[in-house]
């Protein structure tokens, strides 16, 4: 079954055939039926914000949505993709929108990130929406902000996709792809596109903020980096007083440029031209120390873990410089880096952990799925040539013992119009190949996706 979301943009859209609302990187077309000055009054008018939901499935309180990362998401029915009840963040905390990728307690308890922007600027705000519904009906009710946290420049917030999350803190990863609040704000009025006012900033450093996830608090030291790029977080866990954050990074953050609709549409050497001028992302690991205080010696490596290539000293008061470990070999250039990281979440998030799973990206789309294992940094590949799969699924066996027992689920398609899309299953052990489920239907190429036990 495929259908398309219901969404207020949609909908507006299909009535008009035109774009009404704008999105990150196309602008609302104007009424061909206004004159020219009425078309002039109009771009002081206020910008709709887009419902178009299509980055992910999320879950709250047992009820799936599907999201973007504006204010608005979509309750969906899993059984028939029916849209249900259009969700606004703003309407229960004072946020202006929220990721698509929180993160789960074992009790349901959910936690997100979102900004504010107000006459003061933008703040980061960490959100947890309690597991329960009081009522039937429920959504958001609940939800609160547990800390906010300041950006280093209240007018140029950094953007950000994700987050990670351990046992015990909300990890931010505040990155030098930054927004102009004023040029987005005015976006409509000098008819440009929204994601013309997002920029890569490679002065800046990279800054991980902790906030506890219990009381609150957010952390006084400041963890530094070079300037690096992260959309998806793979894991972060503790141990030995350490915080050890996985994540896929690239060195230039300008890659979000790629995906505009312009470049998709070339194919050839112009294509690969596109693909060739973007930074691949590797997945690394930071390690934070965990009690920094003023007694803490400068100028040497606090990461105790001997076998890691990760290091974190001192440089000042409340200020950690941490240089990464890479956790992958060489051979993971072979397949143009790793995105799209998935793990065994629900026994490994916020735990130690030794594999993780993602697309290789030889292409502007994945063409490939890796499986890596952190003991001793080896790859586990499926590929076929011409096809292109999505972010991987992992789904435990339901006697698992081992953390990789189970498989992979993963939505592979492929241009060629005498073959149809299907549902890849793979032994999530050796990523050989179990099945596939061919689909009567065509799929569109999605980023993230989510298994329904149900």
């Amino acid at each position: 079954m495929s259908r398309f979301l219901r969404s207020d943009a949609y909908k507006k859209n299909s009535e008009r055939n035109r774009i009404m609302i704008s999105e990150f990187g196309t602008l609302a077309m104007p009424d061909p039926c206004k004159s020219l000055f009425q078309r002039f009054l109009s771009r002081f008018e206020v910008m709709d914000v887009t419902d178009n939901a299509s980055v992910s499935f999320v879950k709250y309180k047992g009820d799936y949505y599907v999201s973007t990362e504006t204010n608005f998401m979509h309750k969906v029915n899993p059984e028939n993709l029916e849209t249900l009840d259009k969700v606004d963040w703003s309407k229960f905390i004072a946020v202006n929108g929220a990721t698509a990728h929180p993160h789960y307690e074992p009790d349901g308890t959910t936690y997100n990130m979102g900004n504010s922007y107000g006459n003061k600027g933008a703040l980061y705000n960490i959100i947890k929406v309690p597991p329960e519904k009081a009522e039937a009906k429920d959504t958001l009710q609940g939800a609160s902000i547990l800390c906010s946290i300041v950006p280093a420049k209240k007018s140029h917030p950094s953007y950000y996709h994700s987050f990670a999350m351990s046992e015990n803190y909300v990890v931010f990863i505040e990155q030098p792809i930054k927004m102009d609040l004023l040029k987005i704000v005015t976006s409509k009025l000098r008819g440009r596109a929204l994601g013309e006012g997002v920029y890569w900033d490679p002065t800046q450093e990279t800054v991980l903020h902790l906030a506890d996830k219990r009381t609150g608090e957010v952390s006084a030291v400041k963890y530094h980096t070079a300037p690096l790029s992260t959309f998806h977080q793979i894991n972060a866990f503790e141990e030995d007083g350490l915080l050890m954050v996985d994540m896929c990074c690239s060195d230039d953050g300008r890659a979000i440029g790629n995906y505009l609709i312009q470049n998709l549409r070339r194919s050839g050497h112009a294509l690969d031209e596109v693909y060739n001028a973007g930074c691949r992302a590797f997945p690394r690991r930071f390690v934070l120390p965990l009690r920094v205080t003023d007694e803490t010696p400068a100028g040497q490596n606090l990461n105790t873990r001997s076998a890691s290539g990760a290091t974190c000293v001192k440089v000042g008061k409340n200020k950690v410089f941490c240089q990464h470990e890479d956790l992958h070999g060489d051979d993971l250039h072979d397949y143009g880096g790793l995105e799209f990281p998935q793990i065994n979440y629900s026994k490994h998030n916020t735990r130690s952990y030794r594999y993780f799973y993602g697309c290789g990206f030889r292409h502007l789309v994945g063409d490939s799925l890796l499986k890596m294992d952190l003991r001793d940094k080896t790859l586990k590949v499926w590929y076929q040539r011409g096809f292109y799969p999505s972010e991987p699924v992992f789904v435990a066996s339901p006697d698992a013992v081992e953390e990789d027992d189970g498989v992979i689920l993963s939505v592979v398609l492929t241009p060629s119009q005498d073959k149809g899309t299907f549902l890849l299953v793979l032994e999530a052990k050796t990523m050989e190949e179990l099945g596939r489920a061919n689909v009567p239907v065509n799929i569109p190429y999605g980023f993230h996706g989510a298994f329904n036990p149900s």
